[in-house]
């Protein structure tokens, strides 16, 4: 498979506290979100942040992943539902994703659930976004449906 690279872009205006910005999917031309200091540190309010984008690309990341992997073994589920939930902690030194919490639940015909966790397992260390962000502590609760 060759190379591939997808862009967003953001344009932010003002202070860090009292600023706003929006980031732009370019690649997929698929919408613009409104990003502010608020709606990172305190409550959403409708808007987005890096780490709920980044939550995003993990949970789909995964589950793509886990979609291959099964493949490879023959087999493939009925569903697959993953939510990620990545935890932003302020430290001394600023701050920092400090953790990102995974669930994975996947309806698979004749898979016991020693194999799935198994598979579970390889696809969460071989998925992409996990290897970029391996620097955080990543947890995995998997299941079968």
């Amino acid at each position: 498979m060759p190379s591939t690279s997808r862009d967003a872009t953001t344009h932010w205006t003002g202070g860090l506290r009292d600023g706003t910005g929006h980031v732009t999917l370019d690649s997929s031309n698929s919408g613009q979100f409104e990003v502010t200091f608020p709606s990172r540190f305190e409550s959403p309010d409708g808007k987005t942040s890096s780490e709920e984008l980044i939550a995003a690309a993990h949970s789909a990341c995964l589950a793509m992943n886990l979609s291959g992997v099964l493949g490879q073994e023959g087999l493939t589920a009925d569903s697959i539902d993953v939510s990620a939930e990545v935890t932003l902690s302020v430290t001394a030194d600023g701050p920092e994703i400090s953790g990102i919490d995974l669930t994975l639940r996947a309806a698979v015909p004749g898979l016991d659930a020693a194999r799935f966790a198994e598979l579970a397992s390889t696809a969460e260390r071989t998925c992409p976004v996990s290897k970029a962000l391996a620097a955080t502590k990543i947890t995995l609760d998997a299941a079968l449906a």
